[in-house]
């Protein structure tokens, strides 16, 4: 989890309350973060990965406030019309495809301001931004650039500009190669035959995406007056929301937010977007979450202490809070508003003696041989998308769609193969080989559950180097199956996601327990991975039921 350093001095006067020492610690701790210590001026306070939008001064200072009751219920801001224009080429789909932009006016900017948005650009960056792969965030000089701006995409050795920390002017592919946030971030470009890069009506290069600012125009001093933003990404759903961040924060700073119009062509957009989305709330099932008995007036008192609007009744959701998806989430801050502290202890009725679970218990004595095979444990979402489990994977079988889904990442998967795949393409910049397991669960169609979906635990295998072939696959599964005592054999079969005769059923006891073989190239092409494949996939529970019996 992120920390961050506050400016005791700044953040007192943002909040508009100075507390005495002891009632800020046990404030800031019930607030929901986690308070390291408060050193001087300096607050230093750890931040959940739910609330990027704390990650700042003016974000923290603002939920602050309205959780001691200073400034409670939903923050407005104001954003003035203009005709600041980014045109968005048509050379960046696929590459980094969105972007949304905001141009913030009359900050006074000086050392500690500076600070402060470097610390919000970085902190997003690592988190939201999730290493600069989901969002990257580019801050300008506004008085540096003429608009419009064109968000577009060339071959490397077109690009050349001189970046920030470097001596001289550079073109893409140095940058890649021998600058310092080039060989750290290049990874993120590997494989694309044109780079993303932003560039203004005198062709002045303002940054490459996500690498690296212009040393020129990506570079905001004390003597700078107002700023330009752009955040790009894949969804612009993320990149709104995360632009909303910096700008009103901004705009908290002092800062008057201003629009920009995108051009995607056939489509136009506004941003920074800061209507606030809404949520009808049941009464009866908050006091039931809770163990509480609220009032409805209660209720909306305890949600303008954290920072929302009611009208109608509806929750108003401010737009820079990327946490809220259900009604559980509105509860957890009631009760945080509430006071934890306020609860009553209650000792069980029931009393039990826990124990691990028997499939837990074999599971993790699979790890321990796996371990042993100098094998790495990873852990991915049960969520994909289609795409990734039936066209990269060359199959028609695509998991189980979710209903209403919010994003891509829509389907259940119903194999193990996909995620690790998804892991080697995404990790092809580390040290070979990479040897993966994962230990989690699949889905499939189940007439006779309650949700027509059955859960499968499952456990899969992937090795990846130059030489990697059937063989040493088939190797690592004699070792883990004799280990319990177990002997398999091998049935050869077909498969469109392996190669034609290095595929087959794993057979123990005349029982098909899984799947092993080498992927097929077609395959590694979608993914873009370069290394041959070879992997296994097991189900756990048939394993166990084999070792019991």
């Amino acid at each position: 989890m992120p920390t961050i350093t506050l400016n005791k001095t700044v953040f007192e006067k943002l909040v508009g309350k100075k507390l005495p020492l002891e009632q800020l610690k046990d404030r800031i701790s019930m607030l929901g973060t986690d308070l390291e210590k408060i050193e001087g001026d300096e607050i230093h306070v750890e931040i959940f990965p739910n609330r990027p939008d704390m990650l700042s001064e003016a974000g923290f200072a603002r939920a602050f406030s309205s959780f001691i009751g200073v400034k409670k219920g939903l923050r407005k801001y104001s954003i003035k019309k203009s005709n600041y224009l980014v045109i968005i080429d048509s050379s960046v789909e696929g590459i980094r495809p969105y972007t949304a932009c905001a141009v913030v006016k009359s900050i006074q900017f000086d050392a500690e301001k500076i600070r402060q948005i470097i610390q919000i650009q970085e902190k997003l960056h690592v988190t939201y931004g999730r290493n600069r792969k989901k969002a990257a965030i580019g801050i300008y000089p506004l008085d540096k650039i003429t608009f419009p701006v064109t968000f577009k995409a060339d071959k490397p050795d077109r690009i050349k500009f001189w970046p920030l920390e470097a001596a001289q002017s550079m073109s893409a592919t140095q940058i890649i190669e021998e600058h310092k946030a080039g060989k750290e971030y290049g990874h993120l470009l590997a494989g694309f035959p044109r780079y993303p890069y932003f560039i203004d009506a005198q062709q002045e290069i303002l940054s490459m995406p996500p690498i690296i600012n212009s040393h020129h125009t990506g570079r905001v001093t004390e003597e700078t007056k107002g700023v330009f933003i752009e955040c790009s990404g894949f969804d612009f759903e993320v990149l709104s929301r995360c632009l909303t961040m910096i700008a009103t924060a901004l705009a908290d700073m002092g800062g008057e937010l201003y629009s920009v119009e995108l051009d995607y062509g056939k489509k136009k957009r506004i941003t920074p977007n800061i209507t606030p989305t809404t949520m009808k709330l049941d009464f009866d099932y908050i006091n039931q979450r809770l163990g509480l008995n609220l009032t409805v007036k209660e209720i909306v008192k305890y949600l303008e202490r954290m920072g929302y609007g009611y009208e109608k009744n509806m929750v108003l959701i401010p737009s820079y809070r990327a946490d809220i998806l259900h009604q559980v989430d509105l509860i957890e801050d009631i009760a945080i508003a509430y006071g934890y502290e306020n609860f009553k202890e209650e000792i069980p009725r029931a009393g039990t003696i826990g124990q691990e679970a028997p499939l837990e218990s074999f599971a993790r004595k699979v790890r321990e041989v796996l371990v042993g095979l100098r094998l790495l444990e990873v852990k991915n979402y049960h969520l994909m998308m289609k795409e990734e489990l039936t066209v990269k994977m060359n199959s028609a079988s695509g998991g189980i769609a979710l209903k209403n889904a919010v994003g891509d990442y829509n389907h259940l998967r119903n194999s193990i193969i996909p995620s690790l795949l998804k892991t080697l393409a995404e990790n092809q910049h580390q040290e070979y080989p990479l040897n993966l397991f994962e230990m989690g669960r699949v889905f499939e169609e189940g007439k006779n559950t309650e949700t027509g979906v059955k859960e499968i635990d499952k456990l899969a295998i992937a090795l990846c180097h130059e030489k990697v072939d059937f063989t040493e696959i088939r190797q690592v599964a004699d070792v883990l199956i004799s280990s319990l005592g177990l002997t398999l054999a091998v049935k050869e079969m077909t498969h469109p996601s392996f190669i034609s005769g290095r595929v087959g059923e794993i057979l123990v006891d005349k029982k098909k327990i899984g799947i092993i073989g080498e992927i097929h190239p077609a395959v590694l092409t979608n993914w873009k991975i370069t290394t041959p494949v070879a992997v296994l996939e097991l189900d756990v529970e048939k394993m166990w039921e084999l070792v019991n019996k």
